[in-house]
């Protein structure tokens, strides 16, 4: 039975309108920290719970530690395992909202909504340290009390009570998974905190008696590598084994819920995205530096499209207009060579020099490889439109937003540019409907003749 709050508001419709995204079965928040903050703080779940690959790998073989994550009420994703598992399954994680950066970031909300704070687990004297760091890093954070998990919860009732009399509207509770967890889920309807979450390691990390990996690594999402480093002999089973474990789990569980096709679509688009990453990265430190010396801006051109089943991400593309180009587009318009909604002109005054050349050869288009590997694009499908496009599309063209956008596709191949947006579409949705890896194959293989050629490329 799912517990409910005693002395907190529920806010319903805060909680079903938080996104969610299922992870091995499990629903897991797909949304940014503000917006979780948001709706934490204002009653929209009461037990928060975080899930990585080894939570995971727990979570397969510990019964009750899954009834526990089944009923809490939220779950948040935590590493570059969980995000390698949403993409196996269709799309990544908008965000990665682990404990460790998380917590801090709801604490300073917290603060500034007057709510204050109770510390609970960790071995004696940490959680009193974490205070500290806590209280010197967020300004106004009432907290108020600290227990340790050891002697401090030895008796539940005691701690409970505690917990209780210190009238603390959130409780952190540090004792490691699953038995943060289990503790969490058994004592709830006890606790009187509108908001319960459990923080793993987070006390040790705020008291200087683990450290954290330094920015840059965890940018490249190998924090995990880092605290191997540092506890060879502890963690080597859960990283080295364990990560291997969640993978093996994670597709396997792609491969039932996507199908066999779609996952081999999937390996396909990661494999060559790889290689070619490799092998062309000279060519594409090159390119920039062209771009660069014939006009000022940055080599790459950034541009919010929208993806799979309408879900925005980032394009990547080289850079081949001036710098002022979306503001000189309403002025040119009516300048389009091609029928439809969608904006090209064979001759448009914004495109610079080494920009025609990258067109006509499709070369802008070669950082899109990181948008493959990443996953949000694939090799093969249909391009990826702005959002004032997708707003103006009549109900037949949504079909094509099915299929997750590729660098090249029918469209590609038969003509690019000279073809009107009505036989885009009818291209589009008859390779959504009729997808395969060896159709992806043969129209790789016709691609490099569309290139050479550069029919359409403008």
């Amino acid at each position: 039975m799912k517990h409910q709050p005693t002395l907190a508001f529920r806010d319903a419709t805060l909680a079903a309108d938080l996104p969610k995204r299922p992870i091995l079965g499990l629903p897991v928040v797909n949304a940014t920290t503000e917006a979780t903050v948001n709706a934490l703080l204002s009653g929209a779940a009461r037990s928060v719970f975080f899930l990585n690959a080894h939570c995971a790998n727990l979570r397969a073989g510990n019964r009750e530690y899954a009834d526990a994550l089944t009923r809490a009420d939220m779950v948040l994703p935590d590493g570059i395992g969980v995000e390698l598992a949403a993409r196996m399954t269709g799309g990544g994680l908008t965000e990665n909202l682990n404990g460790t950066d998380f917590t801090p970031a709801l604490l300073t909300e917290a603060a500034r909504r007057g709510l204050s704070v109770f510390l609970f687990g960790a071995q004696p004297g940490t959680a009193e340290k974490a205070a500290l760091t806590l209280a010197a890093k967020i300004p106004g954070l009432r907290i108020t009390g600290t227990l340790d998990g050891y002697d401090g919860a030895a008796d539940p009732e005691a701690a409970i009570a505690r917990i209780n009399t210190s009238g603390a509207d959130i409780l952190l509770v540090a004792m490691g998974v699953p038995m943060q967890e289990l503790w969490i889920d058994r004592h709830l309807p006890e606790l009187r905190p509108r908001l319960v979450l459990g923080v793993g390691a987070l006390f040790d990390f705020l008291a200087g008696n683990v450290r954290r990996a330094p920015v840059a690594v965890r940018k490249a999402k190998l924090e995990w590598g880092w605290r191997l480093m540092q506890e060879p002999r502890r963690l080597a089973k859960r990283y080295l084994i364990g990560n291997g474990t969640f993978l093996a789990r994670a597709s396997l569980h792609a491969l039932h819920v996507a199908g066999r096709e779609a996952v081999a679509k999937r390996a396909l688009d990661m494999a060559l995205s790889a290689t070619l990453l490799v092998v062309l990265a000279p060519v594409l430190l090159l390119v920039a530096a062209l771009i660069r010396l014939e006009s000022k801006g940055p080599a790459l051109f950034h541009q919010q499209r929208v993806g799979r089943d309408g879900r925005p991400f980032t394009i990547l593309k080289f850079r081949t207009m001036h710098t002022d180009a979306e503001a000189r587009l309403a002025a040119i318009r009516a300048q389009s060579d091609r029928q439809g909604i969608c904006f090209k002109s064979r001759h448009d005054p914004r495109v610079t020099r080494v920009g025609r050349f990258l067109r006509r050869y499709s070369v802008d288009e070669l950082p899109q490889i990181l948008n493959v590997f990443k996953g949000d694009m694939s090799l093969v499908g249909p391009r990826p439109a702005l959002p004032s496009e997708v707003a103006a599309y009549p109900a037949a063209a949504l079909e094509r937003l099915k299929a997750r956008p590729g660098i090249t596709g029918l469209w590609q191949v038969s003509g690019r540019a000279d073809i009107g947006f009505d036989k885009m579409v009818d291209m589009d949705v008859a390779y959504v409907r009729s997808r395969s890896v060896l159709l992806d194959l043969m129209l790789l293989a016709l691609t490099a003749r569309a290139v050479l050629s550069g029919r359409g490329a403008y």
